[in-house]
């Protein structure tokens, strides 16, 4: 594993030694963590990469190297050594870690500026509003809000987006089923309308299979309605939007998520149908003989044209999200464009992207996409489906906050904690892996207090605190003669986390934030259970009490990146 410690100091003499003795620039010196049980902390293979240019045998070059920088090293508090055939091991001494801690700690310790004077679009959740808010959103808003996070810790502008699916086919789709559905417009609900809308999903498939059309046509016709202003349409449209928006915000609050902006398709659907008559009048689209619009992509691989309208001049997907980049870079001019949507959309968005490049549209687009979430049917690993019942955000949370409150049976722990250690267990198990891994929902890991999820981390955040509270008395001290040799591990710990933010802000990674975290909250476990903190001696006490509260700032810092809460009790 790559160590990301703020070792610049020492890479920085070996690379001077390496140009002293062999005349080299340039030659990059990379750690990496020793094995376990090797005594040592770091260890570099810049012998063996020098040994074919300067034809040398790795040892000797390591050993010459060693030989001319172990004074200085061991001046600078690490020293270092030869190993096996040609690796240089380096060890660090514990106040020497704790110097460069101290040295870089700030308010904001993980922060960097490397995006300042960047700005970011970062759009999430964005929900199909024909549907309830399910566990299939569960990623695309944990994800984005993780992102956002990232980037503005390292020093981005950003801006969040929910571009609502709020125009299109759904509508069409909605409209139809409820009129045949005979119910009251003025009592209907979100389930209600979800349910209309599977209903007549299958409706539509069943039609389509008998090769009649009378079902869709229909869609059609109110699609058409609603863009050209029919009252009737309008009324309608706005009375489920009402009704869908009312809820995806509850479960949104429920999730800790909020966005900038909820610039959904409707608002685009006029501007993107404009644009195609632009680009039409350009040569850049084509006009088919049926009276459909397409975008060839030939030049960048893409051997299927994206159609922008349809025949009877409906606009699409493709129409809506072409306007939408088009006003994003004209009235944002953003550096960098985040969808967080599914692997399913993958080729639409390599299509969406060739069609921005082919129009010149300056900025740079990422589809940030990420695997399935999955549950176990009759011993089978599938995607959770609608089809199969639709799994209900809400109804999640409520079944979480059940397991949370049985967790924390027999103390005394409030209704905001539980929420916070419910919603924490779910957001959690989306980063506990990489975001293109599917995720398999279990209730027993996810809620582990023995494992890989944000209870355990949650609970070491809040023993850490407990202690800190316990050790109020101590006031603050800016200088301790401590050894710091039992807290090692934990320094080595700390010192990883402006890197690893970094590198996550950097590929918008963040399971690389939830990984440091377990692995910080693992160590400062380890710690407690082996070293005394409040029956210690004042010194000892009064040290091990500083770094603690710098403990406990990370681990409520990377949780928070990821938009988990930690719990005063639990």
């Amino acid at each position: 594993m790559l160590i990301y410690v703020n070792m610049e100091e020492i890479k920085k003499c070996f690379a001077e030694v390496v140009k002293k003795l062999y005349g080299l620039e340039d030659v990059a010196i990379v750690f990496e963590a020793v094995p376990v049980g090797v005594e040592a902390d770091y260890a570099t293979n810049v012998a063996m990469r020098l040994a074919k240019t300067l034809k040398k045998s790795p040892r000797d070059i390591a050993e010459e190297v060693v030989a001319d920088i172990r004074h200085i090293g061991g001046n600078r508090g690490w020293v270092c050594e030869v190993a096996g055939p040609g690796f240089i091991n380096v060890t660090l001494d514990a106040k020497y870690l704790w110097h460069i801690l101290d040295k870089s700690w700030s308010e904001n310790y993980g922060s960097c500026d490397v995006g300042r004077g960047k700005k970011a679009i970062v759009e999430f959740p964005s929900q199909n509003m024909a549907k309830p808010y399910s566990v299939g959103h569960l990623r695309p808003g944990t994800q984005g809000w993780a992102v956002k996070n990232l980037l503005e810790k390292t020093g981005w502008e950003v801006i969040t987006d929910n571009h609502l699916g709020d125009a299109g086919t759904p509508f069409g789709i909605w409209a139809v089923g409820f009129l045949d559905s005979g119910k009251n417009l003025d009592t209907v609900t979100v389930y209600d309308l979800g349910q209309i809308y599977i209903d007549m999903k299958k409706r539509l498939k069943d039609e389509a299979e008998a090769g009649k059309t009378e079902l869709k046509d229909a869609v059609q016709d109110w699609l058409l309605k609603l863009e050209r202003k029919d009252e009737e349409a309008l009324m309608l449209s706005k009375r489920f939007n009402e009704i869908s928006l009312g809820h995806i915000h509850e479960v949104m609050r429920r999730l800790g998520l909020k966005t900038d902006y909820e610039l959904g398709e409707s608002f685009y659907v006029e501007r993107g149908k404009k644009l195609v008559k632009d680009y039409v009048a350009a040569g850049l689209f084509e006009r088919n003989e049926d009276g459909s619009v397409i975008c060839r992509l030939d030049e960048f691989g893409i051997d299927v044209p994206l159609l922008v309208q349809k025949s009877n001049g409906a606009a699409l997907y493709a129409t809506t999200d072409l306007a939408t980049m088009v006003y994003r870079a004209e009235e944002w001019s953003p550096d960098l464009v985040v969808y967080c949507v599914g692997v399913e959309q993958k080729f639409s968005f390599e299509q969406l992207f060739a069609m921005g490049k082919k129009l010149k549209v300056p900025q740079n687009n990422v589809h940030l996409w990420f695997g399935t979430i999955d549950q176990i049917v009759e011993g089978k690993r599938e995607k959770m489906s609608s089809r199969k019942g639709v799994i209900l955000m809400e109804e999640l949370l409520d079944k979480a906050e059940e397991r949370a409150r049985s967790l924390t049976e027999g103390r005394e722990v409030s209704d905001e904690d539980i929420r916070k250690v419910a919603v924490g267990a779910v957001k959690f198990t989306d980063f506990v892996a990489d975001k293109k891994t599917g995720i398999l929902f279990d209730w027993d890991k996810i809620f582990a207090l023995a494992g890989f999820s944000g209870p355990f981390c949650q609970y070491a955040a809040v023993r850490a605190e407990k202690i800190l509270t316990k050790n109020a008395d101590l006031g603050m001290v800016e200088y301790v003669d401590y050894d710091w040799r039992s807290e090692k591990g934990l320094l080595k710990t700390l010192l990883e986390y402006p890197n690893v933010v970094k590198l996550a802000a950097e590929r918008l990674e963040a399971h690389r934030i939830a990984a440091y975290v377990f692995s910080l909250a693992q160590e400062f476990n380890r710690y407690y259970e082996a070293t005394p903190v409040t029956q210690a001696g004042e010194i000892e006490r009064t040290a091990r009490i500083m770094l603690l509260s710098k403990v406990s700032y990370v681990l409520k810092d990377g949780l928070g990146l990821l938009g988990v809460e930690v719990p005063t009790r639990m």
